[in-house]
């Protein structure tokens, strides 16, 4: 998923951050498209509706992360970001052992975004914006995973997206001129849409959303070593304690089940 996002960051000087985020929307829509071949029931009725809702939420969601990580380093947006699965997992939390997890999260998640408040207050409410639309996002897909439609939802959802967020295509013009960029954008849609999310519904249908969205602690520390390996991002002494912390949550966590 982050090693798509370090990508988007390279295309951000070709193409607006938000124009990026529907070009992953537009090439997640077409390789899921060409392999699941939804059926017509897929596109009528209440399994439209669930399926386009989840679709417009999670495409909302990434434009907003883009503006985020376009101002923020990678490692900080997803720890910001991290506070609406946090907010899941504690609506969903049942005894001391879950708040202690929570609690050992959400401190790492805090001391890994490390972050300057007044360097980007557009960064940090994009992040923000992102972490409202993560929550939405666990809700629906959980919703969609037990409807029985699966992966052909989240084709027909990301083909909504792409309609309904069509607008946000007039930042990608410089990108259609070059074969290398669209493949690119089409990458970005596949590392961090298609497999990511795929594997996210398998993993929904055996999980509740409080453990599913405890175990999503593990992203702010994959983003943050993606960030350092990939875009040279070093997290600070702060951000390292944070990462432990999360770690430790998430084994704390698994040691339960």
């Amino acid at each position: 998923m982050y090693v798509g996002a370090a990508m988007a960051v390279w295309l951000f000087g070709t193409a607006s951050p938000s124009g990026v985020a529907w070009l992953r929307t537009l090439g997640a829509a077409l390789i899921l498209l060409a392999w699941r071949r939804p059926k017509a029931a897929a596109w009528r009725g209440r399994p439209l509706l669930l399926a386009g809702t989840f679709g417009v939420v999670t495409a909302g969601m990434n434009v907003l992360f883009y503006e985020a990580i376009a101002r923020l380093p990678l490692g900080t947006a997803v720890a910001l970001e991290f506070a609406g699965p946090v907010t899941v997992a504690a609506l969903g939390s049942r005894g001391r052992r879950d708040i202690a997890v929570l609690l050992l999260v959400a401190a790492g998640v805090v001391a890994i975004a490390d972050v300057r408040w007044e360097g980007s207050p557009a960064g940090v409410a994009f992040a923000l914006g992102a972490a409202a639309a993560w929550a939405g996002y666990i809700v629906l897909g959980k919703r969609v995973a037990h409807a029985g439609n699966g992966i052909d939802g989240l084709a027909v959802g990301f083909a909504v997206a792409t309609v309904v967020l069509s607008p946000l295509a007039l930042g990608t013009g410089a990108v259609w001129g070059r074969a290398d960029l669209l493949i690119m954008g089409a990458g970005v849609g596949l590392l961090s849409t298609v497999v990511p999310y795929v594997l996210d519904q398998v993993v929904l249908r055996r999980l509740g959303r409080a453990r599913f969205a405890v175990l999503l602690a593990l992203l702010p520390v994959t983003a943050t070593v993606t960030g350092l390996v990939v875009l040279g991002q070093v997290p600070s002494v702060v951000e390292a304690v944070g990462i432990l912390a999360v770690v430790a949550g998430v084994a704390l966590r698994s040691s339960k089940q």
